[in-house]
């Protein structure tokens, strides 16, 4: 793992699962911190296998064989529709990109990303396997799975700052940017 590039206004989300509530945590803190600083949120799909080839099978969504190397970046233009993109959008982030991207170019995708948005910018990303390339200011892990956990989520999990169950309701899990605007800062409500 390499710690040698840090984004300290990074705020990384990765899970254990699908359907962990990424989005919905995203979304939250987009809504809170949009008065007071410019968010740009990303969405990352790591594609892994054989390239041109749906990473569940023979039907999939279409991203895996949409591209066969490197990486893509694409700006979000719509806030209408179920995507997870559209509705970090809709939440008030300035920008959203969704960046596909093989996991030896993830790297140079997210180098990208970066040159696409101000420099001041808040960053609220969903991603597992960026953690292996990118310290971020504050990466936390949603964790829905039990038994099966995500291998990308494995090569990371210890790498997270905080751990929350994903039964937790987002208004107990307290997340913002510090005064400064430099970096993130978690306030996990204590336990009785």
């Amino acid at each position: 793992m390499s710690d040698s590039f840090y984004v300290p206004n990074l705020l990384q989300i990765g899970s254990t699962g699908r359907n962990s509530g990424k989005t919905t945590i995203a979304k939250q803190i987009i809504e809170n911190e949009k008065k007071t600083h410019t968010i740009v949120a990303l969405k990352i799909i790591t594609i892994s296998g054989k390239r041109g080839v749906c990473q569940r099978g023979a039907v999939g969504c279409g991203i895996c064989t949409s591209i066969s190397s490197g990486y893509e970046l694409v700006k979000e233009q719509h806030t209408q529709g179920k995507k997870d993109t559209m509705q970090l959008l809709k939440a008030g982030a300035e920008k959203v990109y969704l960046l596909k991207a093989f996991e030896d170019h993830l790297q140079a995708g997210f180098l990208d990303f970066l040159k696409q948005i101000p420099a001041d910018a808040m960053i609220v990303c969903e991603s597992n396997s960026l953690r292996k390339y990118i310290r971020p200011g504050l990466f936390i892990m949603m964790d829905n799975q039990k038994k099966s956990v995500k291998p990308t989520a494995q090569a990371v999990y210890e790498l997270s700052d905080e751990i929350f169950d994903s039964s937790m309701k987002t208004k107990e899990i307290g997340i913002k940017n510090t005064i400064n605007g430099s970096f993130w800062e978690i306030k996990v409500p204590q336990k009785l």
